[in-house]
């Protein structure tokens, strides 16, 4: 977030969530729609684009507020929900860019310079991605359900007594955890060729951990895929079965989504308030 000045103390400021062409359904569609705070969505027009845009207080929004917000992570996660509510409710009536989480304007008038200013970036994405989704897929590695699958197969091959089945369990269990990421390897280095004819563009992210990795087991691949809208079902179709008979090996597709990770533009500036 920017501020050439600070905002006035008692009044609004315009927060943005999303930049798309004007004209489409997008400037009507969201118009009244509850934003950050419950204050209504409104369309920012300038030239050929549009802004999604909503007021918000600039007490709690100025650069004290938003500091204050992010170090609550109850309200930065109330936050983070509406404007990803936001981004995905328009996306559903016009290809847009959703801007990144707390991008704030000391008033419409600054939106529509930032609009002017950044034209020539905004109006090559837009057509890059008119008719694209996103799509997530993610792979797991789940050692604890290797090794459940192993002890049983043991148990059901064998007739050992205690101690040596004590001992077939330990080397199963080092065997399985090995093995299950050496699987999880191989099967996540097979997902690009697979969807090589169908994906336009690849982005890899962090594995998720800790809260965010809610998921049983270990997420080792993360990744992103830009892909036509009309080529959901044939992408989630060319990765089916592809973690079939893998013990502990696990692959989840995600979205479609609004594509994030394709669109969201750099902060002019380096990302202060505006």
């Amino acid at each position: 977030m920017t501020a050439r000045t600070e905002p006035v103390a008692g009044s609004v400021m315009s927060y943005v969530y999303a930049v798309g062409r004007a004209g489409t359904p997008l400037e009507a569609a969201l118009t009244g729609l509850p934003g950050l705070e419950g204050t209504p969505l409104r369309a920012v027009r300038a030239g050929d684009l549009v802004a999604v845009v909503s007021s918000v207080p600039s007490a709690s929004y100025g650069t004290e507020g938003v500091k204050a917000r992010m170090e609550d992570l109850d309200r930065l996660e109330v936050m983070a929900r509406t404007h990803h509510a936001v981004v995905e409710a328009a996306y559903e009536h016009a290809t847009v860019l959703p801007m990144r989480l707390v991008t704030v304007y000391l008033d419409d008038g600054r939106v529509r310079e930032m609009l002017n200013e950044r034209e020539p970036e905004f109006s090559p994405l837009l057509a890059r991605l008119e008719g694209h989704v996103e799509l997530g897929v993610k792979v797991y590695a789940d050692p604890r359900e290797a090794v459940a699958v192993g002890s049983r197969d043991a148990a059901e091959t064998t007739a050992a007594g205690p101690g040596r089945a004590y001992l077939q369990r330990r080397r199963a269990h080092q065997q399985n955890h090995r093995e299950t990421y050496r699987a999880a390897g191989v099967v996540a280095s097979e997902v690009p060729a697979r969807v090589a004819e169908i994906a336009r563009a690849h982005v890899t992210h962090r594995p998720q951990q800790g809260d965010l990795a809610q998921a049983a087991g270990e997420n080792i691949v993360n990744d992103a895929y830009l892909v036509r809208a009309t080529q959901a079902d044939a992408f989630r179709a060319a990765l089916t079965g592809l973690a079939d008979g893998v013990p502990g090996v696990r692959v989840d597709i995600t979205g479609p989504w609004a594509p994030y990770s394709f669109a969201t533009p750099p902060a002019p500036g380096g990302g202060e308030p505006r």
